[in-house]
């Protein structure tokens, strides 16, 4: 599977939700009252009308349009269409290595043609070499029991991600602010770093990729945790995505929440460098790396 596909099951579920979710609405029905009497929980139509998961049978699709008063014929068999194709499996060697909330927003950025991200502390994802990655992973790897194999599969689908910014066809749109902390702390080794700070200077000349690093020693607006917002293509709504403490993320598309997102996207592009300075500093913290 290519991650950078615009069209997959992730696609047909998050866009089968938004759908089943306005039907609710537009009934009138509460979560509860919409599945009461047909055999299946609140939480999971919640989940379901978030692109986290598929329902199992199309029954259920069916009786729930039902419910909501869709009883157009061609509407109807639209609706089992998506379904059918938003029940494969996508990613199925890391499926069992990936929780199932980082399985669904890397599916939502695989549709983004647009990611803004903020990192203050680690290089963002999409930007890491693999050695890099990897001794993120190492890092954690007593605390969290990591195996090498889970190492591996989780710095191969890393870097399977990154071809979304290299492909040929309408690559993705990044604008990525990174904190000078995420710069001068050395994952791996000064080695490691030097080839770090490389790739993303060398990111940062293609068309389609914009970085600036925030200063520590300039004032201006500041945000502690890691944070993504992700425009997607299709008429699906923007999505916020936010790095919880505990190795999963949290998402929304509730516009008030990308909203708050995006305008703090925007103090912190006011407050970091000039892009066209980014290339200059990455060279400046390269020359200060000390080899142990």
């Amino acid at each position: 599977m290519s991650v950078g596909a615009r069209i997959g099951p992730t696609a047909r579920r998050i866009e089968l939700g938004i759908e089943l979710r306005r039907m609710r609405n537009e009934a009138g029905l509460t979560l509860e009252q919409a599945v009461k009497g047909l055999g299946f929980s609140e939480a999971k139509l919640q989940r379901v009308e978030t692109g986290n998961i598929p329902l199992k049978q199309a029954g259920q699709l069916r009786a729930l349009l039902k419910r909501y008063g869709v009883t157009d014929e061609e509407h109807v068999g639209r609706l089992v269409q998506l379904h059918r194709e938003s029940g494969s499996q996508e990613w199925t060697s890391f499926a069992n290595m990936v929780h199932p909330t980082t399985r669904t927003f890397v599916g939502v950025e695989s549709l983004a043609h647009t990611i803004k991200a903020w990192h203050p502390t680690l290089v963002l994802g999409l930007l890491q070499t693999k050695r890099y990655a990897t001794g993120v992973y190492e890092m954690e790897k007593m605390h969290d029991e990591y195996t090498n194999e889970f190492i591996e599969q989780s710095v191969r689908l890393r870097m399977m991600r990154k071809e979304l910014l290299t492909r040929t066809e309408d690559p993705v749109q990044l604008w990525a602010i990174l904190g000078e902390g995420a710069l001068r702390h050395i994952v791996g080794s000064a080695d490691v770093m030097r080839e770090q700070l490389a790739e993303i200077a060398a990111l940062s000349e293609l068309d389609n990729v914009t970085v600036q690093i925030l200063r520590t020693h300039e004032s201006g607006y500041r945000y502690a945790s890691d944070f993504t917002v992700v425009d997607l293509d299709g008429g699906l709504p923007s999505t916020v995505q936010i790095d919880m403490p505990w190795g999963t993320v949290s998402m929304s598309d509730k516009p008030r929440e990308v909203g708050r997102f995006a305008r703090r996207f925007d103090s912190l592009r006011a407050a970091a460098t000039s892009p066209d300075k980014t290339a200059s500093i990455l060279q400046q913290l390269a020359r200060e790396l000390i080899d142990a």
